[in-house]
Order: C-alpha cells, then structure tokens, then sequence
C-alpha cells in the first residue's frame, strides 16, 4: 500500500471520476453529505488530483487546502490549477504526521485516506491531526470502501470496476484490490478496509463525536441515463461507504 501506486497513477486518477459508480455513486453522494460550503473553509486531506478541493472551490469555498503524500498528485493538481486558476492551494504532506497548520478549517474532508493507516495507532494519529485542524464544532467527511462488503456478490464490472479480496489482513481490517477499468489501461490499487469499530474507535479517541455512516447512493441522473434495473447489483451490496462526524 505504499506511495508509489499513486506516484505511478498522476493525472491518469481524474479518469476514475468518468467511470458509472464515481460519476453516479460516489460523487454526488460526497457532494450531497457535505452540503453547502458556501462561506467555509475545507481541507481535503489524500486529495489526490484535487477533484474535491476544486468541486468545492466552485462550490462557493472561501479558503481549500489540499494535502497528498503522493508528490505526483499534487504535481497534478497544481497543473490544473496553473491551467484554470481557482485559488486553491496544495501541498505534499503524509496525514499521520501532518504539520501543524496555519489556521483551523471548518470542514475536513478523507476520501480514500483513513483505510490507508497502516495499524490502529497510525490510524488514531491521522485523526488527532484532522481534529486539531479544525475548528470547534467542524465536521469530518469520510469516504472508504465499505467495511462488509461481501465479494461474493455480482461484479461491480458494468459500474467501472472490478473489486478483489487479496487475502491478507492487518490489524485494521482486510486488504483488497481495486482496479479502475479505464480505457486503454486499466489501474490497480490496494488498500484496506478498516471495520467500523476500528474507524469509530480511532475517531471518538481523537475527540470526535457524532459519528454517523452515511450510505452511498445513485443520483436521479444516474437512474434517468441507465434505469434503475442496472443499478440493483450495486445499492445491494455496494463498495463504498461514507461516515461524518463533529470536532
């Protein structure tokens, strides 16, 4: 699960946005949970490309910060940023020894970053470091793959993925394969998926409270473009689950 997966991936990670459970499931279903942002300031901790940082800079986002430990993704995102400024900044930096920071942030956004801890205390750290960088009373969104999620089910294939257990496991959970089915050259990467006590064990001992799943959903124009048929497989079993919670 090392850095390097996403050194490797660069710009190519935008891709996985056009794919039928990112741009119907995932995205909108972030977006809904968070809500308004208008006026607030948000940190998007493993921002990858800055997908989210710029989504939400649009959205009406006074101040957005977004932090990767990958030096190729925020090579890429401040590409994109060079080519259509939107005011956000980035910067390479590991969540479970993040600095401390120059302000406090009314919103913290992990997608894909909490399931990358190593065992439970990296895990526990990660969460200190979000809480201390947030103002009181700010909230934490989580996306990850789901806890449960039962392989033996229908491929995910016709959403855009394929999704593998390696049959290893660390302290926090299992380990599984993903891989994005991207056109010509489809990408893999491993990462865990942490149980629910262990995400909610982390975060109550770093002060969070609160702590609410959320499930992931398909939006009105995902239903309207494919019909609701072809979503069945995936609102029955699906890969991915949301969590949010208060500083």
């Amino acid at each position: 699960m090392s850095v390097q997966q996403y050194d490797e991936i660069g710009e190519a990670f935008e891709g996985f946005k056009a794919l039928p459970l990112m741009q119907y499931g995932e995205v909108p279903s972030f977006l809904g949970m968070v809500g308004d942002v208008s006026g607030k300031s948000v940190l998007d901790l493993a921002c990858g490309t800055g997908f989210y940082s710029r989504e939400f800079k649009r959205r009406g986002a006074t101040d957005v910060f977004g932090v990767d430990i990958s030096v190729e993704m925020i090579a890429a995102a401040q590409e994109m940023e060079r080519r259509d400024p939107l005011g956000v900044r980035y910067e390479v930096g590991d969540v479970a020894e993040l600095r401390p920071l120059d302000r406090r942030f009314d919103i913290a956004l992990g997608v894909q970053c909490l399931n990358y801890a190593e065992d439970i205390a990296q895990m526990e750290r990660m969460c200190r470091n979000i809480h201390r960088s947030l103002v009181p009373g700010g909230e934490f969104f989580v996306l990850a793959q789901k806890p449960d999620y039962r392989f033996d089910n229908p491929s995910l294939h016709k959403y855009g993925f394929l999704c593998e257990p390696t049959g290893e496991e660390i302290e926090t959970g299992p380990l599984e394969r993903v891989t994005a089915l991207l056109d010509p050259q489809p990408i893999t990467i491993v990462s865990t998926a942490p149980r629910r006590e262990v995400y909610e064990q982390c975060l109550r001992a770093a002060g969070f409270g609160a702590v609410e799943w959320v499930p992931l959903q398909v939006s009105e124009a995902g239903i309207r473009d494919f019909g609701r048929d072809f979503w069945a497989d995936l609102l029955a079993n699906p890969p991915l689950e949301m969590l949010r919670c208060r500083a």
